[in-house]
């Protein structure tokens, strides 16, 4: 889903960057004589990497921001003339987040609050009408004036700043997604089914990982720590 939302995001921006919805009235890959949207997305894991590769696909000028050099090594091996990378200091995200057209958050904290890596002061640095693609904000976003919104109204405006928040964001392309998560949970779904949830579980540490709940008990220490919940531990599941 991660791979489903970072391809949608620069879709949706493109269409909440259209002077009708709000934005600012221009065109990702721009035209001969005329230069192409500036797309910045923070985070350059499975959703950033996707989000990059098609804003880029569409002609837009990219440029992926994450703290990790390894990741950056990594990219830029692979995608370096496709999209830039920086490395996300705060000097390097206020300068690029003020050029930016479209401002696409794709950092992720499995299980945890996303951090807010866009203040609302920050926007009156930026482009009027400049789009804000906030795929983070399932768990809870990534810019501090992101609300959630649906498929129905997905777009709202602060500060001149048109933000597309959308929760689900895999839902807008149903059967691409549904066809997708099938694809990567069969296998996991026959172990269960097969070999009940212990043994199955047991048996592979990946599934065990995703343990969330167990008799009313809390398995998942990321959401324990960002609720302030108390957790128990998985391998205790087991035997519970």
């Amino acid at each position: 889903m991660s791979e489903v939302a970072g391809k949608l995001a620069p879709q949706v921006g493109a269409w909440t960057l259209q002077k009708a919805n709000g934005g600012r009235g221009v065109l990702m890959g721009g035209v001969p004589g005329v230069g192409p949207a500036k797309v910045v997305v923070l985070g350059g894991g499975v959703v950033g990497t996707h989000a990059a590769r098609v804003a880029a696909g569409m002609g837009a000028d990219v440029v992926v921001l994450d703290l990790s050099l390894h990741r950056m090594r990594y990219l830029d091996d692979v995608f370096g003339d496709v999209f830039e990378t920086r490395y996300a200091s705060r000097g390097n995200s206020e300068e690029l987040v003020a050029e930016a057209d479209m401002v696409i958050g794709a950092v992720l904290i499995p299980g945890a609050a996303a951090p807010k890596l866009v203040s609302r002061a920050q926007l009156s640095t930026m482009k009027r009408g400049a789009a804000i693609v906030d795929v983070a904000i399932d768990q809870g976003g990534c810019f501090e004036t992101s609300h959630a919104t649906t498929h129905d109204d997905p777009i709202y405006e602060v500060d001149g700043i048109m933000h597309y928040c959308v929760a689900n964001m895999p839902g807008a392309v149903a059967r691409t997604s549904t066809i997708a998560l099938g694809n990567a949970t069969m296998p996991l779904l026959l172990a269960l089914a097969d070999k009940g949830w212990r043994t199955a579980c047991a048996e592979d540490p990946q599934l065990l990982a995703g343990l969330n709940v167990h008799a009313g008990n809390l398995t998942y220490a990321a959401v324990g720590e960002a609720l302030g919940i108390a957790v128990m531990d998985p391998e205790a599941a087991l035997k519970a």
